[in-house]
């Protein structure tokens, strides 16, 4: 295995020799650290007295040994924000890192729909991506992509690439979600931002994830010895390859899309994702920093199975992450019911989808007050006379289907048989019942693989989909 790490190491770093101080890629000109902070700064020399680490913002020196491999690591510490700075790193020769701003660093991560770039897929378009993209220019917004890279053991650092500064044709080929969402704080904040993205299109939550947190999961893991080009669906290799080389790097907070890929094992990512995100915050030592992520949009994911496959409703999964907002400290969750569609799994309103990203950062992070930032979500059923009343969350001045009859709910009594149900909005909630249903038990929302959502709070945001039960998923599978 010490051999296999080597020959990687040697391929990936900034040099194939180690005759000199060596670096990760992501430390270099125009970086983003985050400010008032203590990120630690990472390197690699051959030689064995003390590197010097100096911060022109301070002109502090930070001194440290390299271990017996060579490897050597210093916490700095970071002002305001603020900037251009410079910071010098010498183990006897020098390397300087040139026009580095201190502001807000956020990791955006997922599947294909936070690798899905402003400029759009091939043939699937993003509304709005040109003229932005036309107005990108901006020396405050800094962008990183970790290119990909499926790893069997974890390496010290990412495959070859460069900070690049806001401009056209860079945003053009950065995350539509994570740009959007990075131009909204900057619009707001008004200091420097970097964002980092590691995503990986088709990629399930597993392959994220370390050995160690996959421990009580029957996952079959890669052979540390295994040179062939691995698949990005097998677990940890995306860890290894793309996660595991920025642990250390100084960040506010994290945003999330992924879900699609787990969506025929919505039990399992009930407590998958939670501990994904528990590894994380463990392993960056940041604390339960904010954790933002994305609800899975309708889809018809079910629209090439052939007759006798197994059917999984995404549904399920969607309430999987619903329910992660319980499990997960200081999160929270875009919800984009009113944005799916049925052959569609890319929506194209990512400008939304960022936004609504951005409104939770700025209001339960940043601490901006005045604007709603969040979805409705299922809170309490209460029965009465074969009626029941369902109550939300984030829904102080009520709800609305503008004008709309609210058509996606479901009603079931003890036998667990759903009905179509009439529902209609009541001050600070929805009553629903169904002529079948005498005495009810059970309510949903929206909770089929593609449906249009039709219930939202006053400010504009779409319910999330729920199940009032805890009836067994797996007798719902068909």
């Amino acid at each position: 295995m010490q051999f296999l790490y080597t020959v990687l190491l040697v391929l990936i770093l900034p040099s194939a020799s180690f005759a000199r101080l060596q670096l990760p890629w992501f430390f270099s000109d125009n970086m983003v650290l985050q400010q008032q902070s203590t990120p630690d700064i990472w390197g690699w020399t051959d030689k064995k007295n003390a590197v010097t680490i100096t911060t022109s913002w301070n002109n502090k020196k930070y001194t440290v040994l390299p271990d017996a491999k060579g490897k050597w690591k210093a916490a700095i510490a970071t002002p305001k924000a603020g900037g251009p700075y410079e910071i010098t790193i010498s183990d006897g020769q020098a390397v300087k890192i040139k026009n580095i701003l201190i502001g807000e660093v956020w990791i955006c991560s997922g599947q294909s729909n936070m690798e899905m770039p402003l400029k759009g897929f091939n043939n699937q378009p993003i509304y709005n991506s040109n003229n932005v993209i036309f107005a990108s220019d901006n020396s405050q917004i800094r962008l990183y992509n970790i290119p990909r890279s499926t790893q069997p053991v974890p390496l010290d650092t990412s495959k070859n690439y460069s900070w690049k500064i806001s401009n056209p044709e860079d945003v053009a080929n950065f995350s539509a979600v994570g740009y959007w969402f990075g131009k909204l704080l900057y619009d707001k904040l008004k200091v420097p931002i970097g964002l980092i993205n590691v995503s990986y299109g088709g990629s399930p939550v597993e392959a994220f994830m370390g050995a160690a947190s996959l421990k009580g999961y029957d996952f079959g893991l890669p052979n540390p010895k295994d040179t062939a080009r691995l698949s990005n669906k097998t677990p940890t290799v995306l860890y290894n390859g793309m996660m595991y080389p920025l642990i250390g790097y100084g960040i506010k907070g994290f945003i999330w899309y992924q879900g699609e890929s787990n969506a025929d094992r919505p039990l399992q990512y009930e407590t998958l994702f939670p501990e994904f995100v528990q590894m994380l915050r463990s392993q960056f030592g940041y604390g339960d920093f904010p954790f933002y992520y994305v609800q899975i949009a309708p889809f018809d994911y079910n629209r090439n199975k052939k007759q006798g496959d197994t059917l999984i409703n995404s549904a399920w999964l969607r309430d999987a992450q619903r329910k992660a907002l319980d499990k997960i400290p200081n999160s929270g969750m875009a919800v984009t019911m009113d944005i799916g569609d049925a052959e569609f799994i890319h929506p194209r309103e990512k400008e939304l989808i960022g936004k609504r990203l951005a409104l939770m950062a700025l209001a339960k992070t940043y601490g901006y007050k005045g604007f709603a930032s969040e979805s409705p979500l299922y809170e309490t059923m209460t029965i009465k006379e074969g009626t029941a009343l369902i109550r939300f969350k984030n829904a102080p001045t009520g709800l609305t289907s503008y004008g709309k009859p609210l058509l996606h709910f479901e009603i079931a009594g003890s036998d667990k048989k759903f009905y179509p149900a009439n529902a209609k909005l009541v001050n600070g909630g929805v009553e629903v019942s169904a002529p079948e249903v005498k005495s009810p038990v059970a309510v949903r929302y929206a909770f089929k693989d593609y449906v249009a959502g039709d219930l939202f709070n006053t400010a504009g945001f779409p319910a999330s989909s729920f199940r009032s039960d805890n009836w067994d998923i797996e007798a719902a599978i068909k």
